[in-house]
């Protein structure tokens, strides 16, 4: 019997199945999360289920984002994408979620320091980019963002405002990912045989059934603790009665959790393309996208009060239903000027010196 050949190497222009299976999982699991906080008020299993994606998924997300951030400093490429993909949607969308209110009958006012629903993820992402060069010019980076992220909760004017909260709250796991590419860790797990690699998936599935049993039996202790609070990493402690000074201490143990679960989590991933795969792309059109598909549920009461047992499950599928939808080449080609404008006509096609004079191409120099 031969021996089990190792899944292959990535390089560096390659895209690996690994990350693009993770991004979709993640941002499913994004999805359910966003779809069944209607129930979590009623239904203990609902709430069960709230509090294990939430302890993992957001972190993932950001973590997903962080492995494939630039630390070096930007070239001219890298300071339009920053523009192209991050602000100039959030503003479009913003401004679309601003008239959806306003067609409903709220007041139209136009406020980007603010950001609607999942739109704080743009934001966010936009300063992480940018402060990243300069956070890894620093000897220790990702025990700063722990430091950072545990000071932020003791300041209760460090708030939603720009989503300056969940943007300091978030950090250290988008320095952690961009560590987890430092450390080559993602090469090494891709040369493992098969059989090895169960050894590290049975302890990443005993972590994971941990995690959820714990939950699932504390559940009424969890919810009056307002363990919620904690894993969404926007707003200071004392805002929800937690001003004792040991507070940082919980936001750090959830941390080191959500740290083993990214990791586990990505034991788990498949290593090789599966159907999905090709969805890990969409990822950004999923994100944006799916809470207009859960605008109805959330508003218009549907799922207000309790619920027959088969709705969190059905809720659930219906989550993934909407992942798979919003992940085909037809909805990326109606979308793609909203999530992905490119808008070249603001750009000028020569690249500017520091001092902001023109540069001209070799050819045309005298």
């Amino acid at each position: 019997m031969s021996a089990p050949q190792p899944a292959p190497t990535h390089t560096p222009t390659a895209r690996v199945p690994l990350w693009d299976n993770a991004r979709w999982i993640a941002i499913t699991l994004m999805v359910v999360g966003h779809a069944i906080l209607k129930l979590i008020g009623e239904s203990d299993p609902a709430y069960a289920m709230y509090l294990f994606i939430y302890a993992f998924h957001v972190p993932i997300f950001v973590a997903v984002s962080g492995y494939f951030a630039r630390s070096g400093p930007p070239g001219t490429r890298q300071l339009q994408r920053l523009l192209t993909d991050i602000a100039f949607p959030y503003v479009i969308f913003e401004t679309i979620w601003t008239c959806v209110r306003w067609l409903l009958g709220g007041r139209f006012s136009l406020d980007y320091s603010t950001a609607s629903w999942t739109l704080w993820f743009l934001l966010a992402l936009l300063v992480w980019r940018i402060i990243l060069p300069y956070l890894v010019m620093l000897r220790y980076p990702l025990l700063i963002s722990i430091v950072l992220s545990i000071g932020a909760g003791y300041i209760d004017h460090i708030d939603s405002t720009f989503t300056l909260s969940r943007t300091i709250g978030l950090l250290p796991f988008f320095v952690f990912g961009w560590k987890l590419r430092q450390w080559k860790l993602t090469e090494r797990w891709l040369t493992l045989s098969t059989a090895s690699i169960w050894k590290w998936r049975s302890g990443a599935l005993a972590l994971f059934a941990s995690v959820y049993l714990v939950i699932a039996v504390n559940i009424e202790v969890l919810r009056a603790l307002k363990v919620r609070r904690f894993l969404l990493y926007d707003e200071g402690y004392s805002l929800f009665g937690y001003s004792e000074f040991w507070a940082g201490g919980i936001r750090l143990g959830f941390m080191i959790l959500a740290f083993a679960l990214i990791v586990a989590f990505l034991l788990l991933v498949p290593r090789r393309a599966t159907w999905f795969t090709p969805f890990g792309a969409a990822t950004m059109y999923i994100y944006l996208l799916h809470s207009f598909v859960l605008f109805p549920l959330r508003e218009t009461g549907v799922l207000d009060g309790p619920q027959p047992a088969w709705v969190l499950p059905a809720v659930i599928v219906l989550s993934v239903l909407i992942s798979i939808v919003l992940s085909l080449p037809f909805v990326r080609k109606v979308f793609r000027p909203l999530v992905e404008p490119r808008a070249r006509w603001l750009f000028r096609p020569e690249a500017a010196t520091p001092t902001g004079t023109i540069v001209l191409p070799h050819k045309d120099r005298k």
